[in-house]
């Protein structure tokens, strides 16, 4: 029994070592090396300090930003920790309740708008923390923006198209826009 032992417990230490110890540092090592920003997180700073990152959504509520999707985090939006679906299906009453009003708060905060409202606006992605919006979530917010603001619609229209991200390779994916970054570029206008 002692000789079969003794080469298990060998084994299980050296796995243990290798796959619990020298493999994580050996990759974040190389994802710090090749991509220091994103392995710190796509920190966005301005003036030197951490406002958000280019991977979570922002919590953005005022009319003179564009406002991102809802977060599906509780009880505080955009809640990393708190990372999941809202396990809602289409059919069930409290998810067609919640998109009810927040179509109602939309047309609230732009009562001339009566485009149709992009469904990216009104229900969470899958991990409740995205930090994209369509493009025509974006271009849907615009004349709110351009008013609160008191700025052409015509320049953040333009806004909106610079701060457009395009599928990788021009295949995969859909064209995006990622929220904080155009609100970063809306205050340096």
């Amino acid at each position: 029994m002692k000789n079969t032992f003794r080469p298990l417990l060998a084994l299980f230490l050296l796995l243990s070592v290798l796959t619990g110890l020298l493999y994580p540092l050996a990759v974040t090592a190389l994802g710090q090396a090749l991509y220091p920003a994103q392995a710190a997180g796509s920190l966005v700073l301005k003036d030197g300090k951490p406002v958000g990152s280019l991977l979570i959504g922002q919590n953005f509520s005022d009319p003179g930003h564009f406002w991102g999707r809802p977060s599906a985090t509780g009880p505080q939006p955009n809640n990393a920790l708190a990372s999941s679906g809202s396990n809602q299906g289409p059919l069930n009453p409290a998810l067609v309740d919640a998109v009810k009003g927040r179509v109602q708060a939309l047309h609230d905060a732009d009562p001339g708008n009566t485009a149709s409202v992009p469904v990216d606006l009104v229900t969470a992605s899958a991990s409740g923390l995205d930090p994209h919006i369509s493009v025509a979530a974006a271009l849907y917010q615009v004349k709110r923006v351009a008013a609160a603001r008191k700025l052409d619609a015509v320049k953040v229209e333009a806004l909106v198209a610079q701060n457009t991200e395009r599928p990788l390779l021009g295949l995969m994916g859909e064209p995006g826009v990622n929220v904080l970054r155009l609100n970063l570029a809306l205050d340096a206008m």
